[in-house]
């Protein structure tokens, strides 16, 4: 790409985009501070044989470097050590060792980038970015605007407002995408571009709604709330449906409330399509357990306070043949409980901790509809919860956390 009007310092230059493989082969990066710093990443992950010559690094280089990720030679510049090399990065803050790496380069025939006088160089670092399998690289000369021109691509890449339709990015297959707490800025990027690409949408209650409204018409968009029989013969039918558009042709995102693998009965449904042999992938998402309290100001740990936090579901009741939960464990632990799915039970499970020890005057948050529109808090103790809930009108979903960082950060 190419601005409408260049960068004064590289008026009339035109570039000649292309990509560089440079697996293996000597790189030498001069200067060690927060220009190369954003560089080196690059250049690693492109596998490139790195040679950094600085007397000194930024921390963050030199971690680099102690992880083996470069060979730093703790040195400034002599002449002679672009020798063998295939390309050069000057960033030092020396303009008379910036002009020297260049004369050599220029002798060696070794591209030349150079962070403080672009016109000086023979090769140019665009703006780029990374969305999925592709790479987004603008050259405009004018660095600002390449960046901001990188920026709207790749964040339009990402949420799917720039797709090119015609090309499939993603053939006959699931993905099991964890959708966060409620709030649809939460879903993970990669999570959104799936969503984007999506043939067929399989939609838990909880997933966030207002991602459905975007996706295009030809998406068909399947309520799994809504399949019929009980919970068990539910899921069942749930993963049926992601088999059979699958096995259709078609690219099935099973849309989720948090986490998959969180009380999400993902593990269910992975096997379920592994076994009709089909390709599954899984995108992890924010779970409720963690963000739903930090978005009401409650942190599940905190230093000096607790060591650990629980999640458990409250989905049956601690005298259920069915609860696997120790509670007289979780009763006897320090640390933060946090419950979900236990909005009809909490009566029965303040009791039983209470009867294994916790104290009854035991701070309780109670958060409704968290990250959303809807979202409210309400506070109590171990003593109080059940009959604040059936006086508040508490309805799922709702988080409630049990412990002492329920006020840490109000009081």
């Amino acid at each position: 790409m190419s601005a409408p009007t260049p960068h004064p310092s590289t008026e009339g230059l035109t570039p000649y985009p292309v990509g560089l493989l440079l697996t293996g082969r000597r790189i030498v990066v001069l200067g060690g501070g927060q220009v190369a710093q954003r560089r080196l990443p690059a250049l690693i992950a492109a596998g490139a044989d790195i040679h950094l010559i600085s007397p000194s690094t930024t921390p963050a280089v030199q971690a680099m470097a102690d992880a083996g990720e470069l060979t730093w030679h703790r040195r400034g510049y002599r002449d002679g050590d672009l020798a063998d090399s295939w390309y050069a990065l000057v960033a030092t803050d020396d303009p008379d060792v910036n002009a020297a790496v260049s004369a050599e380069a220029e002798r060696l025939r070794v591209f030349c980038a150079r962070s403080d006088d672009a016109s000086a160089a023979t090769a140019w670092t665009p703006a780029s970015g990374h969305d999925g399998g592709a790479t987004v690289a603008v050259l405009t000369g004018d660095p600002r605007h390449s960046a901001a021109l990188r920026n709207a691509i790749v964040d339009g890449l990402r949420d799917g407002s720039l797709a090119a339709r015609q090309y499939r990015a993603h053939g006959a297959g699931v993905a099991l995408v964890g959708g966060g707490p409620g709030d649809p800025d939460l879903i993970t990027v990669r999570g959104r571009r799936l969503l984007a690409d999506a043939d067929v949408v399989v939609a838990d209650r909880l997933a966030p709604r207002e991602l459905l409204a975007e996706l295009p018409p030809h998406v068909e968009v399947i309520d799994a709330s809504k399949i019929p029989y009980g919970r068990f013969m539910a899921q069942e039918a749930i993963n049926q449906t992601l088999i059979e558009h699958a096995k259709a042709g078609k690219f099935v995102v099973r849309l989720k409330g948090g986490d998959p693998y969180v009380f999400g009965r993902g593990g269910e449904e992975l096997l379920a399509c592994a076994e009709a042999g089909l390709p599954v992938t899984v995108v992890p998402g924010i779970s409720s357990s963690i963000s739903v309290p930090a978005a009401v100001g409650i942190p599940v740990t905190h230093r000096g306070m607790t060591h650990e936090f629980t999640v458990i579901s409250g989905h049956v009741g601690p005298d259920d043949p069915r609860s696997l939960v120790n509670w007289e464990a979780a009763a006897k632990m320090s640390g933060t409980l946090v419950l979900l799915m236990a909005v009809d039970k909490i009566g029965e499970i303040a009791a039983k901790l209470i009867e294994y020890g916790r104290a009854t005057d035991t701070p309780v948050a109670v958060v409704q509809e968290g990250t959303t529109a809807a979202q409210r808090r309400l506070d109590a103790t171990l003593s109080t919860v059940a009959e604040t809930i059936t006086a508040e009108g508490v309805k799922p979903p709702a988080v409630i956390v049990i412990g002492d960082v329920v006020n840490v950060l109000t009081h």
